[in-house]
């Protein structure tokens, strides 16, 4: 035990709340360790005596008006095409409640509010006509909105004062700000249009339909730079990103123009592949009047698997909201919550809201204490259609938000053809979500004018649809018009906002053809300033990793510091014990011995470390225990946070039941900042394929697309081991596939100068482990890493490594020799492999006694393969007969595939024969699940590296 002073909030008992249903099934844990932020407060003064009497008095009322907040949005006029089938909504009658005479007088104090929160002004009696007509004003309109499903009488409260305390004049829009809705309608037509004309053949994805996405958009950032926001990170499929991008975030057309005719949109000293024009990104600063400061808008970029990129957002938003954080904690300002300077805005399409499984995986990270962003704002364009398939084909719901309802958040459904009103929701949507911190969807009801793109006939497949869509005028038209009915545009001043920003886009059509995209050093600003391109001559890419002895002693020592008064469970004993002793000797490092003096050392180093996924704390294999629970309050403690005091912190990040969004999550925390390591560990290696679109398109590609580095993580245990099918293999074969690199060998250059995208690793000590998870930070430039992690190793007392092999000088060694051969030129085989399977050779080959026949060259980095290494280690073993590939994986499955080609070109090049492979034949299954068959198998893949010696 330790004299360290622990936090109160450790030793505290939870602290108790009057049992409710909600408390009964949502149990709470006790985790206030790092990352978790005290959610705000909020509260409304609850009824008044009075008011309690009188919603008792006139129950029936009570009914009647409760009715017409939880079903007015079944009868409100929402669906521009009117397509939505709408039954008689008997709720909606106040017979249906005895309430027959609509000029009977009822006091509506307490049951309707119409003055500011918290006032009591006492009886107010309205006729039942009136009490009618302004309920279905409120609810019964343009604007639908749920939100009596919530649970919280709070935010049914704050919904019922907002919207039923507001008379005409406070929802009137001023004059300036209809021309501002006008300009931005008006704009995106005319663009569109011009698209159109000069390029017919271009799929654009336009707005037509749905431009009313625009103005609200141009509300919400006005509203949020208002309120103090000071960035916010979108994310949005392609559907109107071309009218955003040039209409709102001031990308400028002649880049657009360049890239239509076939230029790029990077600057040509990076040999990449770019992206198609519907990914392409912008990252301005806008200026709005009554904000005291511009808000940067950052698009992210975003791949064609729809929703993919929206954990992305959430992701940069958490982490830009902490750097934030601990930057203002180190000036004393300590009041500051996610949210506060910080919002992330997600669009959707409606199918995709409702058919991708990612949507609720993000929404359900929404509310968790390591995960949240302070509420994101849910704009879905809701063309009423998927490609070709319609509404009821795509959902068994209403509504295509009605999956948001899992976490209780409110939506507001709102009529794209009244563009005032879409302003009008997104204000409310931004007052929930910066009062209450949560999550809130807007359902921007609109039609596609044109097919999935411009180029498809939609008639083929919703003629009567279509019928309707190509007889309406478009939204720009239709407001203009009323403008101009009601004296506020003239005819001229309309004609004279198209006719200007036509000309600016011919302009800009012309300015094309010279086009350049911008320079190097527009690719690392900000926190990624003084980083380095992969590929340059600056790039280091085998840097020292190792760490002074004495550091390495009080990092581990810090990592299992139990504070005074912290009670631990009685078998973690054992666990510090080791590990106070591995410190005392030098001698007897574990898997997570290593993790966490790499983990310590980087936090002294001024890093940050988050690791993501389920049960990270303790780690599936209980090996990890970088968290520790009072058995007595279940208050939780990260010694690292606790016992070392630096800047960096250590982030356990619990997560979820889900792959794909956490993954998601992660890679966007690790595009915010390059000064954190972050990491996502799979619970088993294999589980990584429920996230493969993330690895697909963001992990494995983003470099190559949108000149986006990340240091990001990926931990998949491996080994087969008798677990069956599952469980067994983290599908090295799939990653490298992914990987682009190189087949030959260059003499004249590094393997790593071909910038090799993604770095994969099979490790067989912690010392490479440790050395690895360093580099990552140590290099002057980010690249995913891929780590197939151990399972058995973790414990393994052969597989221990020393405090020698971490400390200054140290570095991680892409190829391991055979240690146990004294004089290489005597063997007589060779067998490369990768893993577990060494340690169960050396014991084989001990029993044996074939020490000086056969020779294991442990393959450690797979990619990018290690040529000059692999020549260096081979080319000792001049009298060897055969090499060898030896691997537990089936023939299928592994490296092998990977390093067949690449290992015969380090044999060409030192004159041998080709290399032979050893080990299970192909299978459709990663490991069999009859126990008898996986030992036999493993029998025989053990045999073969002796058989004939």
């Amino acid at each position: 035990m330790s004299n360290m002073r622990v936090p109160s909030y450790l030793l505290a008992a939870p602290r108790t709340r009057r049992p409710t249903l909600f408390t009964k099934l949502c149990r709470n844990y006790y985790d206030y360790s790092y990352g978790y932020r005290e959610p705000r407060a909020f509260s409304l003064p609850d009824y008044t005596p009075t008011q309690l009497h009188n919603r008792t008095v006139n129950a029936p009322l009570l009914r009647y008006v409760d009715s017409l907040r939880t079903h007015g949005h079944r009868a409100a006029r929402i669906d521009p095409l009117d397509l939505l089938q709408r039954e008689e909504v008997a709720a909606l009658d106040p017979v249906r409640y005895g309430l027959d005479d609509s000029t009977q007088t009822y006091d509506i104090n307490g049951i309707i509010w119409t003055h500011p929160v918290g006032e009591d002004a006492g009886p107010e009696h309205w006729p039942l006509e009136r009490i009618t007509r302004h309920l279905r004003e409120v609810y019964v309109g343009c604007i639908a909105y749920e939100y009596m499903h919530s649970p919280s009488k709070t935010e049914r409260l704050w919904f019922s004062h907002l919207l039923e305390s507001e008379g005409d004049e406070d929802r009137r829009v001023d004059t300036e700000e209809r021309k501002r809705i006008h300009e931005v309608l008006a704009r995106s037509e005319v663009f569109d249009q011009f698209l159109q004309l000069k390029f017919p053949n271009l799929k654009r994805y336009g707005l037509e339909g749905g431009e009313s996405m625009l103005p609200a958009l141009d509300g919400l950032f006005r509203s949020a730079a208002q309120a103090g926001v000071e960035h916010i990170i979108v994310g949005m499929p392609h559907r109107g990103r071309l009218n955003l991008l040039t209409g709102l975030l001031e990308f400028p057309p002649a880049a657009l123009f360049h890239k239509i005719k076939g230029g790029s949109e990077v600057p040509e000293e990076y040999a990449v592949s770019g992206d198609v024009i519907s990914h392409l990104t912008a990252s301005p600063s806008l200026e709005y009047s009554g904000a005291q400061k511009p808000v940067k808008v950052s698009l992210l970029p975003n791949p064609s698997h729809l929703e993919a990129v929206n954990p992305v957002a959430l992701g940069k938003t958490r982490a830009k909201q902490f750097a934030l954080l601990k930057m203002l904690e180190r000036t004393g300002e300590t009041g500051c919550r996610p949210g506060d300077r910080v919002m992330c805005v997600q669009l959707h399409g409606d199918a995709s809201f409702t058919g991708q499984g990612i949507v609720m995986e993000g929404l359900g990270l929404s509310n968790l204490p390591h995960y949240t962003v302070g509420g994101s704002v849910h704009l879905v364009v809701n063309n009423s259609i998927g490609y070709t398939t319609p509404a009821s084909s795509a959902r068994s719901s209403l509504y295509c938000s009605d999956v948001a309802k899992m976490i209780n958040a409110p939506v507001l459904h709102v009529n794209g053809d009244y563009p005032e009103d879409v302003q009008r929701a997104i204000d409310v949507a931004f007052k929930y979500r910066n009062y209450f911190r949560k999550d809130i969807i807007v359902d921007l009801i609109v039609y596609r004018r044109w097919g999935h793109n411009e180029l498809d006939e939609p008639a083929f497949t919703q003629p009567l649809m279509y019928e309707k869509i190509r007889s309406r005028r478009s939204v720009p038209a239709l407001y203009e018009e009323r403008l101009i009915d009601e004296n506020v545009l003239t005819k001229d001043a309309a004609d004279s906002v198209r006719a200007q920003h036509k000309e600016f886009l011919a302009s800009e059509l012309t300015a094309a053809g010279s086009h350049k995209p911008g320079s190097t050093s527009a690719v690392f600003q900000g926190q990624w300033k003084g980083l380095a391109w992969p590929a340059s001559k600056d790039a280091v890419w085998d840097p020292e990793t190792g760490v002074a002895g004495d550091t390495l002693k009080r990092v581990g020592r810090a990592s299992v510091l139990v504070p005074e008064g912290f009670e631990i469970h009685p078998r973690l004993q054992r666990h510090v014990k080791h590990r106070l002793q591995a410190m005392e000797t030098g001698q007897g490092l574990d898997w997570a011995t290593a993790e966490a003096l790499a983990f310590g050392s980087l936090m002294l180093e001024g890093y940050d470390v988050r690791i993501s996924g389920q049960d990270v704390g303790r780690g599936t294999f209980s090996q990890r225990h970088a968290m520790l629970v009072d058995q007595r309050t279940e208050g939780v403690g990260v010694p690292l946070n606790l016992a070392l005091e630096c800047n960096g912190r250590l982030e356990l990040a619990n997560s979820s039941l889900s792959e794909m969004a956490v993954l998601g999550f992660e890679y966007g925390v690790s595009w915010e900042k390059p000064d954190i390591l972050p990491i996502w560990e799979a619970q088993f290696g294999d589980f990584f394929n429920g996230a493969q679109v993330i690895i697909d398109t963001f992990v494995s590609s983003a470099e190559t697309k949108w000149l986006k580095q990340s240091g990001i993580v990926l931990l998949l245990p491996h080994g087969l081991d008798g677990a069956g099918p599952e469980h067994s293999s983290s599908r090295i074969e799939r990653m490298l596939q992914l990987t682009n690199d190189r087949y030959t060998f260059d003499a004249s250059s590094e393997s790593a100068r071909a910038n090799v995208n993604m770095n994969i690793a099979f490790p067989t000590t912690p010392a490479q482990y440790f050395h690895l998870l360093r580099r990552q930070v140590k290099r002057n430039f980010r690249k995913p890493l891929v780590v197939a992690g151990p399972k058995g190793l973790l414990r393994l007392a052969a597989a221990a490594s020393s405090l020698e092999d971490l400390s200054s000088g140290s570095r991680f060694r892409p190829v391991i020799a055979d240690p146990a051969i004294a004089d290489p030129a005597a063997v007589s085989r060779v067998i490369c492999l990768s893993g577990k399977l060494y340690y169960d050779l050396v014991k084989e080959r001990q029993k044996r006694q074939l020490e000086g026949k056969v020779a294991f060259v442990r393959v450690e980095e797979l990619s990018p393969f290690p040529f000059r290494p692999m020549v260096d280690v081979l080319s000792t073993y001049e009298g060897a007969k055969e090499i060898v590939w030896l691997q537990e994986e089936p023939r299928n499955q592994g490296a092998w595939t990977h390093i067949q080609p690449r290992l015969n070109a380090v044999l060409e090049r030192l004159g041998r024969t080709e290399v032979t492979y050893m080990g299970r034949n192909e299978d459709a299954v990663p490991a069999p699940g009859i126990a008898s068959v996986y030992g036999g198998q493993q029998r025989a893949v053990i045999d073969s590296a002796f058989d004939g010696l």
